[in-house]
């Protein structure tokens, strides 16, 4: 059964920076497509970042220059590194993963990206960032 667990939310100030982890357990994918989620309260849930198992990213417009998606050197760990943060990423956020099942493909029209339909996702860890 796939596992995926965040942490490192917290609450900073405007311009504040956070790191987010994500530890996968229960799978082991040869190509795969990992991503990061946000939802803010009474708003849909919107796509941060992914990235691919040959290390391909993509970022939403909202996040580019300041968030950076990362593969850790353990296996199946994921990172957020979250800089010059702004009230509007308020948020909880969360992580997937989804088997690609071919090699990934990359850019924006490429099959990781936030159009990915995953099947596996994590509680959430929070984020607040105050002005």
């Amino acid at each position: 059964q796939v596992q995926l667990v965040e942490s490192g939310g917290g609450s900073v100030q405007a311009g504040g920076s956070l790191r987010l982890s994500c530890t996968g357990h229960g799978y082991h994918y040869m190509s795969y497509c990992m991503g990061w989620f946000r939802q803010a309260p009474g708003k849909e849930r919107e796509g941060v970042a992914t990235i691919d198992s040959d290390g391909n990213t993509n970022y939403a417009d909202s996040v580019k220059g300041r968030f950076t998606i990362a593969k850790g050197n353990a296996k199946n760990t994921l990172y957020l590194q979250m800089n010059s943060l702004e009230p509007e990423d308020t948020a909880m956020y969360y992580c997937a993963v989804q088997p690609l099942g071919v090699a990934p493909i990359p850019g924006p029209g490429g099959n990781c990206n936030t159009g990915v339909d995953f099947d596996d996702w994590g509680q959430g860890t929070q984020v607040t960032v105050s002005s």
